[in-house]
């Protein structure tokens, strides 16, 4: 995914514009000439040539969110279109549909096509997509495809509404899940599983995903101050000098050195101390499984390497599309772990970090 933020600030030499090429391009995203596709390709050139996306947003009036949606949803286009798409979905992605191609950025390229093809079909919006490729996810993380269902967008539509239903004691609810997964289904076999349901009323009972453990710091005394450690005596003028200035990086004081290290402040909470390989992942609070209350805001995912055995009350780590992904499993998968995360820690609110420093005021 096109990294949004603002601080890509070295220029990309291979990628290098010249004042006219880059002058062009602010000029066409500032009078929104084109389409969309134009401008995302006009987006990602600038910022691919050391334009931030701060930078973008004052010459030509994107919003680093509108960036962000239009740069990735031109990849995906790119991605649906190099597999392969009808021409019908290619025109009207190519008029409208950033938003909806942004959805789609998890899915695998051969996915994407699939997904695209039966958007336009069935004209969904945003939400629709939304939950298809929810839908998708979960039906491709399964060990195995269900019998009758197959990987089809609308199969997997159905399969989750016919899961879902089986769960519904409320015949009201039961009956709108069993009608949305008829409407979806695409092969025989899912509708007939589908329809089943109408005479069937056995109703399922499934465990519910467990509560993610989600903390905030509080007090300024929780958050400790991380120094550089030169070595042990006896040390050199050399070994002293040797280390790198250090410089926190909010909102968790993350510090680097100019080795390939970093260290961020965690209080020595109990979980922590009976893990056996803790690591830490900076996460955005709206990539996480589950949805957490309050505003968006970036996370620090707390995950015990060493902790690769199953049980239904956690959420754990595995690879997909070579990338880091979290998940709960109902029951034991078949990919393999690669952590079990401990807890996830928000950012202290800070109110006034500046009022706090003066301490002549807290008198008053």
């Amino acid at each position: 995914m096109t990294d949004s933020s603002p601080e890509m600030s070295k220029p990309n030499t291979e990628a290098a514009l010249s004042p006219q090429e880059s002058e062009d391009l602010i000029r066409l995203l500032r009078r929104k000439e084109g389409n969309w596709v134009g401008w995302g390709t006009a987006c990602q050139r600038l910022q691919k040539a050391g334009y931030n996306s701060q930078q973008i947003f004052e010459e030509t009036g994107f919003e680093q969110i509108q960036q962000n949606q239009i740069v990735v949803g031109y990849q995906v286009y790119n991605s649906i279109i190099a597999t392969g798409v009808s021409e019908e979905t290619q025109a009207h992605f190519n008029r409208k549909g950033s938003d909806i191609l942004y959805e789609l950025r998890i899915l695998s390229q051969e996915e994407r096509a699939k997904a695209a093809e039966f958007i336009v079909g069935k004209n969904l919006d945003i939400d629709e997509t939304h939950e298809l490729v929810k839908a998708m996810k979960d039906l491709s993380r399964l060990a195995k495809i269900p019998e009758a269902f197959s990987t089809h967008p609308g199969d997997a539509v159905a399969y989750q509404c016919w899961k879902l239903a089986r769960q519904k004691s409320d015949l009201q609810e039961r009956s709108r899940l069993i009608a949305r997964g008829l409407s979806f289904a695409h092969s025989t076999t899912a509708r007939k599983q589908v329809e089943q349901l109408l005479t069937d009323f056995t109703v399922t009972s499934t465990r519910p995903a467990p509560t993610l453990s989600v903390y905030r710091l509080e007090s300024a005394e929780e958050l400790p101050k991380i120094l550089p450690v030169v070595g042990r005596m006896p040390l050199t003028v050399e070994d002293l000098q040797a280390v790198p200035l250090i410089e926190p990086e909010e909102p968790f004081g993350i510090v680097k050195s100019s080795g390939n290290a970093a260290w961020v402040p965690v209080p020595s909470w109990q979980v922590l101390l009976l893990a056996e390989d803790p690591v830490t992942i900076l996460w955005h609070s709206d990539d996480l499984p589950i949805n957490l209350p309050g505003k968006a805001e970036e996370v620090l995912v707390l995950v015990d390497r060493a902790a690769r055995q199953w049980d239904p009350n956690g959420y754990f780590l595995l690879e997909e599309n070579s990338l880091l992904k979290m998940q709960w499993f109902e029951q034991e998968p078949q990919i393999k772990i690669l952590g079990k995360v401990l807890l996830v820690l928000r950012p202290k609110k800070f109110l006034d970090e500046d009022f706090t420093k003066e301490m002549w005021q807290m008198d008053e």
